[in-house]
């Protein structure tokens, strides 16, 4: 989600939005129009890319008009910038005019650092708009689009929406939408289940909670659709990785309570309870044999084999079998 530093006034004089995250960049300029907007309904909104703001052109824009009216001036990819122009615009935040707000959108890193830095300098409202690239971010975007429309939805309810969805974020939030405007009360794993039924199927989590419960047929048939439908088969070996260490890192911790396991093997309570009823029938060396199936179908997935949906269907069934290595001792 997107983070403020600053000023929270979303018409200060100047916003910088910093990151990669389109939806969030969106949103940033979203919220400076629409509180200007509030305060005066003729707003004048000027979008441009960086082949549209020629030196001069700032100063053009936020030149004193007749009317005095208010006016949106928004910089997309201000990390493009010309050298002249990034001049002008330094210049600008030296001395900002009354009744405009201008909102400048930049990927950071290296490129137009030395833009970024003069705005921040300036005293800029700034919205962090980081890429999502890690499954507990999207996580927390999930959760936190919930908590913003007044509604509960339980962590299993985010977590399945967002294997089902995967990375985008635009999707993930219109799945919210929706399922907020379509369910009364508590959003629960059942609700979402039925409204993406064939996405969570195809879910590589899917797959990897089957493995591990030791549902080798099931496992093999989630695979096979998520394969038809496109997931990448290194998706399926990360949630096979991840499922297969869950049970390890669970079944050699000390007993306690799910709240405290959360904190010692940093996953959600939540998780814990599910790990716990996953883990019946395996042992050490049964999750060292999966562990190194897992290892083995990466490798062949990665160009060390000649047939990557055989080298899962190999690591879905060692696992599966490992899963029931106990019952069969």
């Amino acid at each position: 989600m997107a983070r403020k530093t600053g000023s929270d006034d979303p018409l200060a004089p100047v916003t910088l939005a910093v990151g990669q995250e389109d939806l969030l960049l969106d949103r940033a300029v979203r919220e400076v129009v629409t509180a200007a907007r509030a305060a005066d309904a003729d707003t004048d909104v000027r979008d441009l890319t960086p082949d549209r703001l020629q030196p001069g052109t700032l100063a053009e824009l936020t030149s004193p008009s007749l009317f005095a009216e208010r006016k949106v001036v928004v910089v997309r990819d201000a990390q493009d910038l010309s050298a002249d122009t990034v001049k002008d615009v330094k210049a600008y935040l030296g001395s900002p005019a009354e009744e405009i707000t201008l909102v400048l959108l930049h990927a950071g890193g290296a490129k137009g650092k030395g833009l970024l830095d003069a705005a921040r300098k300036a005293g800029a409202r700034e919205v962090a708009c980081p890429k999502m690239t890690k499954p507990a971010d999207r996580l927390a975007f999930v959760r936190a689009e919930f908590r913003t429309t007044g509604r509960s939805a339980t962590p299993e309810a985010c977590q399945v929406l967002v294997d089902a969805i995967g990375s985008d974020l635009r999707e993930l939030a219109s799945a919210v939408t929706q399922l907020v405007a379509d369910v009364e009360g508590t959003i629960d794993e059942a609700v979402v289940g039925r409204y993406y039924t064939g996405r969570a199927e195809a879910s590589s989590f899917t797959v990897a909670d089957r493995a591990v419960e030791g549902r080798a047929a099931e496992a093999l048939e989630a695979l096979r659709w998520s394969l038809s439908t496109g997931v990448a088969p290194v998706l399926i070996t990360s949630a096979l990785a991840q499922g297969v260490r869950a049970i390890g890192k669970l079944s050699s911790a000390r007993g306690g309570r799910p709240a405290d396991l959360a904190r010692e093997l940093g996953m959600p309570p939540w998780k814990i309870d599910r790990v716990r009823q996953q883990m019946r029938g395996w042992t050490p060396d049964g999750v060292a044999v999966a562990l190194r199936a897992v290892a083995e179908a990466d490798a062949g997935v990665k160009g060390g084999g000649d047939d990557p949906e055989y080298a899962l269907e190999k690591a879905v069934v060692t696992i599966a079998h490992a899963a029931r290595s106990r019952g069969r001792a």
